[in-house]
């Protein structure tokens, strides 16, 4: 079953992308290196609720 996530800056706290996961490959928050577009810089972005 895939559920909506959104995944948040680590940086600046803001939430920039919005995604979809699979609930039995990946049970813990996910975190990926993404662009955001407040820091204009790649930063590591963690899974919010």
């Amino acid at each position: 079953m895939r559920v909506k996530i959104t995944l948040a800056c680590q940086d600046c706290k803001q939430r920039n992308y919005n995604m979809t996961k699979d609930k039995k490959t990946h049970p813990d928050r996910m975190e990926t290196k993404k662009y955001c577009r407040f820091c204009k810089a790649h930063t590591v972005h963690k899974e919010t609720k």
